[in-house]
């Protein structure tokens, strides 16, 4: 969805505009004027996460700009321009890079892949951050992958993690194993898992990751078996909140409940579908424990499931959709 500017036709209609919102992005990121990042580079980064966050087809344009501008408030605005200003080759913003996220990644990498391999794993980072190669006249770099849904530091340790899994697999599939360093090789492999599931919230679609699609089939069909079993109360006030976009007191009173007695009632139903997906997954699918977890971190990121559809039923429909867009997923929410 493109973040048009207020001088736009669609302004002069008085359709809703998301310019006001793109300001305050620019105006909270405060990006030094020594990395001579410009404005249209900026928006292009915004642009480049809006349409990762909300994929096409686009819903109606007023309910999607409500939606976009909710989103927009979320992002981490400064570490966004930090990597524009990065990708786009400024010198300045990655001295400053360096300085301040090195000490971090070689912390990461320790975590990761122990005290011996640490700084080979988080120098092997730089050149692909920096953009060495250069396609159609351009540096690709891999910064172009953060869309600042979490802190550059968090998507950082993720990448690192991801790196250090994949290259894991790779020697595991060249090299022969014998027993013993087989089981070391396997408990290195879960130990970085376990470190990207637990380190890095909503980046589980950083790079294109084999695994992704099948775990989140199998996580649509446990979601969809717990929602259609759910007490009709329980899956009608779900329905208010997250399919018709209600506020928590317009739930509470189409249910004749007090707006508290909702919130602590949709809290207890997202516990309990967690529970219920999170055992289906590890009972019924033979799921190990970093498994369940790395199905909840997909979860976290880009999902095609259709919530609306899921908890779609013969029931009253709210035509009363005013509140801003719901953050997480039920089975992902911790």
């Amino acid at each position: 969805m493109a973040l048009r500017p207020a001088n736009t036709p669609a302004a002069a209609n008085s359709e809703p505009t998301l310019a006001p919102a793109v300001e305050k992005c620019w105006q909270r990121a405060a990006a030094p004027a020594e990395w001579n990042l410009k404005r249209e580079e900026f928006q292009a980064a915004l642009e480049r996460s809006v349409a990762h966050r909300f994929p096409p087809p686009v819903p109606d344009a007023k309910h999607n700009v409500r939606k976009v501008r909710a989103y927009l408030e979320t992002l981490h605005v400064a570490d966004i321009a930090l990597a524009r200003a990065c990708s786009a080759g400024s010198a300045e913003a990655w001295d400053f890079f360096v300085a301040q996220f090195r000490p971090e990644l070689y912390r990461a990498a320790r975590a990761i892949a122990g005290d011996g391999n640490a700084r080979e794993l988080a120098d092997s980072l730089y050149a692909d951050l920096y953009g060495l190669r250069e396609s159609e006249g351009r540096r690709k770099s891999l910064f172009d992958y953060f869309h600042g849904r979490s802190k550059l530091s968090t998507w950082l340790r993720a990448v690192l993690a991801q790196r250090h899994v994949n290259e894991i697999r790779r020697t595991q599939k060249t090299e022969p194993l014998e027993s013993e360093s087989g089981e070391e090789r396997n408990k290195i492999a879960s130990r970085a898992v376990d470190f990207a599931a637990s380190q890095a919230p909503n980046t589980a679609n950083l790079l294109p990751d084999p695994d992704r699609a099948k775990y989140l089939a199998i996580l649509q069909a446990a979601l969809t078996i717990t929602l259609d079993v759910l007490d009709p109360r329980d899956r009608l006030r779900l329905a208010y909140y997250y399919a018709d976009d209600l506020t928590l007191a317009d739930v509470g009173r189409l249910l004749g409940e007090h707006e508290a007695t909702a919130s602590r009632n949709l809290e207890r139903t997202r516990r309990d579908i967690r529970r219920r997906v999170e055992t289906a997954l590890r009972d019924d699918k033979k799921m190990s424990e970093a498994q369940v977890r790395q199905c909840c971190e997909y979860a976290r990121g880009e999902w095609p499931f259709d919530l609306a559809a899921g908890l779609r039923s013969d029931r009253p429909r709210a035509t009363d959709s005013r509140s801003p867009e719901k953050a997480g997923e039920l089975s992902a929410e911790d």
